[in-house]
């Protein structure tokens, strides 16, 4: 009896605990500043011409409640958050319930999270898991409860949800899927949106129709257990397919998505910007992205890889201010958010071999300078042996110069050179010229055996293109807050960190790749997109067995494409055309209507007209080139190089 008495006063007393706790949580959160819902977590995206792109978390309106047809609202309540309407932002029944399915399945199998739990997470939190989170997530939801009605709520949470697709807001959603404003949804139309949220990438009606409707259904009969459906409704839903509209009205941009990702990505990056401004929002972010040259670059990855079963990345940037003014992270956003051009890290083959030869360049070696290129076997100290084969196995089986071996990608040149200089002489490069990469110091890093991001390898490529000069690679050029305060604006620093001459005398072999006089053994490397090229450019192409690459760039411009496979499998090397092709197509595309320019001549070097293939002077005008040295360099002969061949191979 005394237990009894004892557990029964236990009882009362944790039962009055509690109620003291909940009413001064409550108390706390009611005397706390009323959380600002519109702006929260909100961004606001501006091109180069601070035009808008982007606006809230990709919503472009704000939709009210009583602008929303009645079905997708009872729909989300359903199968949401039944007794939305009820609690105060907690549903302990379920939150007791879920515990008990989970403890009983052990696993998890059910959550409890109201709307206005969601809805907290959604613009106010990241999606970690931790209990410092878990605690954040409960006092910002009291304070939602008791500063905003029930209908403010659930009009936030719906002006905000993900719909996928990029779609957030049911305002982007009804739009995108089925090409109407939100009152004017059906009811097969309303279940399928409200379904979406569960699983955005899975159930939304483009990636997947089929799964998309099966979640409709579970939606539905959510609602007539709720009292929301009739039954004989139910029976007669989706009697016929669905049509799915599934673009934007204004421009079906699919790719500028990867665009956008990239820079919330950039922006969580700037470390001067305070996480609670992120989470306050009302950001304003101004860009470089010129929308027209967006277009191109996706017209044109479309015209040649619509129908094929590869993925492709670019990046297109200005080299007077290292801006990012078009972006493609994948051949479809809709199909796949991974952003192949600033996540991915893939060996980018040959692409790699400029800074190689800068270094080269750097320590004493000219254009014309020689290799044998033959099939080589070099013994490494550890005793190891590497032997390098070039493309398709074809060997020169002579010496070859040094612009040569750019224009047709020797790549038993490219080790001999590696190994002459010293492994870590291209690490050191790489590092000055801006990428980020741990780079490891071995014979094969000639070949871009090391893995980076097509942004990585990209801010090394706009320090060649600029004629040696290092900056900041973004997409973000201004950050301002709501109240206009400049959080950030893009260091426009460049510091001269590469030797002109030698780039410039770089820049001018790698525009070998496309001249047809050095033809011999093999062809050079973007020979097939000479006839679309209206102006110089400076060119290298990259290939593995899973990776086609070209880079290139002129005073005006750098771009940076890649075809390939995600899961790495072997390419078809007849489809090594494509990534050319788009490269060529939007560089054109883009500086079209623009003045050609090049890199003026530095004093202090000279051209020679020379034999494309042996380096040597000649009066045959089929076969001459010009190649350039520095002053004085020009008359050396470079038979130092050949000699001490043996000290790198067998």
């Amino acid at each position: 009896m005394r237990i009894i008495r004892l557990i029964g006063k236990m009882s009362v007393f944790l039962f009055i605990s509690f109620i003291i706790i909940i009413t001064g949580l409550y108390l706390y959160a009611y005397l706390s500043p009323k959380l600002e819902l519109r702006t929260a977590g909100q961004y606001y995206i501006y091109d180069k011409d601070d035009l808008l792109v982007y606006q809230g978390s990709s919503t472009s309106k704000w939709v009210s409640l009583e602008d929303i047809n009645y079905n997708l609202i009872n729909a989300v309540i359903s199968v949401e958050d039944k007794n939305f309407y009820e609690h105060h932002g907690f549903d302990y029944l379920r939150i007791a319930k879920a515990m008990y399915l989970n403890i009983k399945n052990g696993k998890i199998t059910q959550g409890a999270s109201t709307i206005s739990q969601q809805y907290v997470k959604n613009i106010f939190l990241d999606f970690s898991t931790t209990w410092k989170r878990k605690i954040e997530e409960a006092f910002l939801t009291l304070e939602l409860e008791v500063h905003y009605t029930k209908d403010e709520i659930l009009e936030g949470y719906l002006n905000t949800i993900n719909y996928g697709q990029g779609n957030f807001g049911i305002g982007n959603a009804s739009r995108y899927y089925f090409n109407k404003d939100p009152i004017d949804l059906t009811l097969e139309e309303a279940l399928i949106l409200a379904g979406i949220p569960n699983s955005p990438e899975n159930y939304n009606p483009v990636a997947n129709y089929d799964l998309a409707i099966k979640r409709a259904k579970v939606v539905a009969n959510s609602m007539v257990q709720n009292g929301y459906l009739k039954e004989e409704e139910l029976n007669n839903l989706f009697q016929e397919k669905i049509e799915i509209y599934g673009k934007s009205r204004e421009e079906n941009l699919d790719m500028l998505m990867y665009y956008q990702d990239a820079v919330l990505s950039e922006l969580k990056s700037i470390s001067t910007i305070p996480e609670e401004l992120l989470k306050k929002g009302g950001i304003q972010i101004y860009t470089y992205l010129d929308i027209d040259a967006q277009k191109m670059l996706e017209e044109n990855i479309l015209n040649y890889l619509e129908n094929k079963d590869l993925q492709s990345a670019s990046i297109v940037i200005d080299p007077n201010t290292g801006g990012v003014i078009a972006l493609s992270g994948g051949v479809s956003y809709t199909e796949s958010q991974f952003n192949r051009a600033t996540q991915a890290k893939r060996q980018v083959g040959s692409a790699m071999k400029p800074f190689l030869y800068y270094g080269a360049l750097e320590d004493g070696m000219t254009s014309a300078s020689t290799f044998n290129s033959k099939y080589t076997t070099f013994t490494l100290s550890n005793g190891n042996t590497y032997s390098p084969k070039n493309y398709g196995s074809v060997y020169a089986n002579k010496e070859i110069t040094m612009a040569e071996a750019i224009a047709v990608s020797d790549n038993v040149f490219a080790v001999k050179t590696n190994m002459f200089l010293g492994e870590d002489k291209l690490v050191e490069t790489a590092k000055k010229v801006g990428i980020e990469a741990d780079l490891s110091a071995i014979p094969s890093l000639a070949l871009g055996t090391g893995e980076m991001s097509m942004l990585d390898l990209a801010r090394g490529y706009t320090t060649l293109a600029t004629g040696g000069y290092k900056q900041t690679v973004g997409l973000i050029r201004k950050v301002v807050d709501s109240n206009g305060n400049v959080l950030y604006e893009k260091d426009d620093t460049k510091d001269l960190v590469l030797n002109m001459n030698y780039t410039y005398i770089l820049t001018e072999m790698l525009t070998g790749t496309t001249n047809s006089q050095f033809k011999d053994y093999a062809y050079p490397t973007a020979l097939t997109i000479a006839s679309k090229l209206s102006r110089k450019y400076a060119i290298k192409t990259g290939t593995t067995d899973s990776d086609f690459w070209i880079a290139g760039y002129n005073p005006d411009i750098v771009m940076l494409t890649w075809v390939g496979k995600d899961d790495n499998s072997s390419l078809d090397a007849n489809d090594s055309y494509i990534s050319k092709n788009i490269w060529a197509d939007t560089v054109e595309d883009i500086l079209k209507n623009s003045e050609e320019r090049w890199y003026e001549t530095p004093e202090n070097v000279v051209g020679v007209i020379l034999d494309a293939v042996s380096g040597k002077p000649t009066n045959d005008v089929t076969k001459a080139t010009l190649f350039y040295f520095v002053k004085g360099t020009e008359n050396i002969i470079n038979s130092e190089y050949v000699s001490k061949e043996d000290d790198v191979s067998n």
